[in-house]
This record gives C-alpha cells, sequence and structure tokens, in this order.
C-alpha cells in the first residue's frame, strides 16, 4: 500500500515537474501572443500591465501600414517551391546513394561537407554572382539558393531512411518486370512517406525561418517575413506590439502544418534512426 502511494506521489510529483519545464518554454510565446493583442501604450508599461482588453488593432496595422500580405505569400511560395524541389531531388539522390554499391561512403562525406561551411562565409560570393546575373530580388535566387544548402541536408537526412526499406523489395519488383524508376516510385516511395515528410518538414522550417541571405539578396519585390520583422525597428524604437503580432503570424503556419502531419513527423524522426 505505501509502495503504491509513493507512486502515485511520484507520478504527480513528475507531471508538476514536466508542467513546470513546459511553461517555462512557452512563457515567452505566450508573452508574445498576449502582447499582440494589447495596445501600443501598454506593451511599453513597466511594469506591465497583466490583464487587458484584447484588440484587433496592431493586426490590422501591420497589413495596412506595411504590405505585409505580399511578404507572407513570397515567404510562403519561396519555402514550399524550395521544399518541393529538395524532396523531389533529394528523394532520388538519396535512394540511389542507399542502393548504389559506387563510391562507398565517399559521397555521403562529400554531401555532409557541403554543410560545414558557415553561411556567412557563402553570402558575398553568392551576393556578387547573383548581382553580376542581374538576379537581385527575385524569388528565383532566394529558391536556388536555399536548395543549395537544404538539398544536401535533406539528401544526407533520406539515406538513412532508404537504407530501412529491405532491397529485396526492389529486386522482386524488378523480377515482376517493373523498371526501377517504377519501383521507386510504387514501392519504395510509399514506405519512406513518413522519412520523407519529416525531412520536408525540416526543409520547409529552414527556408521559411532563413535570415541572413534573405536580407541580402532582396528588395522589396522578394522581402520575406524574417527580414520584414526585422524592419520594425525604426528611429521611434522597436514597434512591439506590432512585432508580436508579426510574429504570430509568422509562428501560426509553423504550427498548422505540424498538427497536421505530427504522426508523420513522430515516425519519420524514429524510423531513420534504427538499422
Amino acid at each position: 500500500m505505501n509502495a503504491s502511494l509513493s507512486d502515485k506521489l511520484l507520478n504527480r510529483l513528475t507531471y508538476v515537474f514536466l508542467i513546470g519545464v513546459s511553461l517555462i518554454f512557452l512563457l515567452p510565446i505566450l508573452w508574445i501572443l498576449r502582447t499582440s493583442f494589447t495596445t501600443k501604450a501598454v506593451a511599453y508599461q513597466i511594469p506591465p500591465k497583466w490583464f487587458v482588453t484584447p484588440t484587433l488593432d496592431n493586426y490590422r496595422a501591420i497589413f495596412s501600414n506595411n504590405p505585409f500580405g505580399k511578404y507572407f505569400l513570397n515567404s510562403m511560395v519561396i519555402s514550399l517551391v524550395s521544399t518541393l524541389i529538395a524532396v523531389f531531388l533529394g528523394a532520388m539522390a538519396a535512394y540511389w546513394i542507399a542502393r548504389s554499391s559506387k563510391g562507398g561512403n565517399f559521397l555521403r562525406i562529400a554531401v555532409l561537407v557541403t554543410q560545414m561551411l558557415p553561411p556567412i562565409v557563402m553570402v558575398i560570393p553568392i551576393f556578387l554572382m547573383v548581382k553580376s546575373l542581374g538576379m537581385l530580388d527575385k524569388w528565383e535566387t532566394l529558391i536556388i539558393t536555399y536548395l543549395s544548402f537544404n538539398l544536401p541536408y535533406m539528401i544526407w537526412l533520406l539515406i538513412g531512411f532508404f537504407e530501412t526499406i529491405p532491397k529485396d523489395l526492389d529486386e522482386a519488383c524488378e523480377m515482376d518486370g517493373c523498371t526501377k524508376m517504377r519501383a521507386f516510385t510504387k514501392v519504395v516511395l510509399p514506405l519512406a512517406a513518413p522519412g520523407i515528410m519529416a525531412a520536408g518538414i525540416l526543409s520547409f522550417l529552414l527556408a521559411w525561418n532563413e535570415f541572413l541571405f534573405a536580407l541580402v539578396l532582396t528588395g522589396t519585390g522578394s522581402r520575406t517575413l524574417p527580414v520584414a520583422i526585422a524592419n520594425m525597428e525604426t528611429q521611434q524604437g522597436v514597434m512591439i506590439a506590432e512585432l508580436c503580432a508579426s510574429t504570430v503570424i509568422i509562428i501560426l503556419p509553423v504550427v498548422i502544418l505540424s498538427l497536421f502531419i505530427q504522426k508523420y513527423l513522430v515516425n519519420g524522426m524514429t524510423t531513420g534512426s534504427i538499422k
């Protein structure tokens, strides 16, 4: 009986501890959400006013005073297109590396080496090259730039997922008359779907939150949300309330996307870790 009570007490203390730790991590996000619904005067108050009357003025302001809808569209199109291309090319490349005996581990190491250079080292060369080609402030420029570091990352992740799928399935399909491409699309891809979804989400997040290249390579035409939010620091100071409203908007698509494919994300993150 005492052991049972001790177990229940331990479980409750564990839950209390986990809830406390979760609140510590969630507190900044909750504070941003609260500030996004306050007036500008309340947002600057020190000490802060804990209970406020919610208002949507900040959300109206960021769309009326700035082309925020355009920046949102730029971020969404650039992130989605770069992710789809990275998934398409990365899946085929990772499948070939996982199934091919040529090159050994050299190709895997070569893919990983491309991720070792810090982005700040590549900014100036890429800017000069893009400027010489007359492609500054274009969607295509950011899409190609994001592919240069998202694609190797995608290939490296997907190799492990394809290696968990037995080669016997490929051979069985070929014996039944399927080509390698048909076996890949009809058999291997559906089995690797959780891993591909997980890698796609991570690739989308990298492109969605990227700031450095977007700052250097874009202007008003193809500006993305991270750069637009950074520009909210004016001569009068940081527009805290509008900044928090913008932050909520940039977080919202990622949260919605994660809720829809949470099952695939968890399965994908665990599948590739076991061989």
